[in-house]
């Protein structure tokens, strides 16, 4: 005979009822909406980055309509919608309206308020071009982009505050905006701009697509690229940086890792977790060198050969007499001449030269960092992290998770 069951038996019986029928059920996998265009290495870099994100913390389910929110509005009012990772655009009120976890990804306006926005880090941005320009030896320098757009006012800002700290001035294109529609015609006037500037000249673009109008019209211009005008672009789309002719140099920036570290507060929205910040910064990585700024405009021809020795002996672990003997100076006179050209010491030079071997190989290879270090021949790890961070602020292997390509 069954023991007599009580009241609070039941209940317990009930509880333990419900939770078996809860593990049972199928969780719900949430429906996330990705207004994302892909034509672009950016777009396609965010849209790999939220797949990886995906993989880690999914499963999820995507719409994606690359044509943006006025083509999906229809069908997103109809689907059973959780999130939303879009492009910002003029109409987001009626995003708003579903009342549900979304994620802005700044293109023209500035950050939306009580969303959470992705935005380029335009002072690093900036500040790497000028810098990169400034290390090529230019005493001329120049911007493009589109005026009156936030995002690339302000890397013509922090581009123009580096310079200016660096004891230049610099040169801004204005007389119009360089939309698609327009360029054919109005190319005439980029090209009397940059015929009309102090060559040799540094000149950095907003992004890859005004850097590539810029050399078209140094052609318009007979204007040689790099010796002349020395071309650097921003985002490195590596598909207009290949076509330009010479291929283009451009500011790597992580939109790899944005679209990750997107989907992850997106992740944490859906389970009612507050961001602590409202803003995801977009960091820049490294300027990616090609024939448009490969080029040090110097008119020393002792200091050339120094900066020749230096870069074709950036693997080694050389030393300021070994660069001098390279030149066929005293250090003392190779010194001078150095300060006086290119700004900084022979030292200084070489520290950043091997600095930017190491980020190369942090960013690009799966070596480990013990193994980066041999290779670049330093023997002591200490010495090659204290090396590193003196350069950086940073450590090797921080930097490697922060700006890695498989950083997340």
């Amino acid at each position: 005979m069954s023991p007599k069951t009580t009241p609070a038996d039941q209940i317990v019986s009930k509880k333990r009822d419900s939770v078996a029928d809860v593990s049972k059920r199928p969780l719900k996998v949430p429906t996330i909406a990705l207004l994302i265009e892909s034509s672009r290495a950016s777009g396609r870099a965010l849209l790999g980055g939220i797949a990886k994100c995906a993989h880690h913390y999914g499963p999820w389910a995507f719409y994606w309509e690359p044509g943006g929110l006025e083509k999906a509005w229809p069908k997103l009012k109809a689907k059973d919608v959780d999130g939303i990772i879009l492009r910002d655009v003029h109409n987001l009120k009626e995003v708003l309206t579903l009342g549900i976890p979304t994620v802005v990804i700044g293109h023209s306006k500035t950050l939306i308020p009580n969303l959470v926005n992705v935005v380029t880090d335009s002072y690093a941005i900036g500040q790497m071009g000028a810098e990169h320009l400034l290390r090529c030896g230019f005493k001329h320098f120049a911007f493009y982009g589109y005026p009156g757009v936030p995002w690339s006012d302000l890397r013509l800002k922090y581009f123009g505050r580096y310079i200016r700290k660096a004891g230049f001035g610099f040169h801004v294109f204005r007389d119009f905006v360089p939309a698609a529609n327009v360029w054919s015609k109005e190319r005439h006037k980029m090209a009397a701009w940059l015929q009309s500037l102090p060559k040799p000249v540094g000149l950095m673009a907003c992004n890859d697509d005004c850097g590539q109008q810029v050399i078209e019209a140094c052609k318009l211009a007979n204007l040689g690229v790099p010796d002349a005008v020395g071309v650097l672009g921003t985002d490195n789309d590596e598909l207009v940086c290949g076509l330009s002719d010479p291929p283009m140099s451009s500011v790597d920036i992580n939109f790899e890792h944005a679209g990750y570290e997107a989907a992850l507060v997106l992740f944490r929205l859906l389970r009612g977790v507050r961001p602590v910040s409202l803003k995801i910064n977009v960091r820049p990585t490294r300027v990616i060198t090609r024939h448009s700024t490969d080029f040090m405009a110097v008119s020393d021809s002792y200091v050339t050969k120094a900066l020749q020795f230096i870069r074709d002996h950036a693997h080694e672990n050389m030393m300021v007499m070994n660069v001098a003997s390279a030149a066929a100076l005293s250090r003392r006179a190779l010194e001078i001449k150095f300060r006086r050209e290119i700004g900084c010491s022979i030292y200084e030079h070489i520290r950043r030269v091997r600095t930017d071997q190491i980020v190369r190989l942090l960013v690009e290879t799966d070596l480990q960092v013990g193994q980066i270090a041999e290779s670049l021949g330093f023997s002591d790890m200490q010495h090659f992290a204290r090396y590193f961070r003196a350069g950086k602020q940073i450590s090797p292997l921080a930097y490697r998770r922060t700006y890695g390509r498989r950083a997340g």
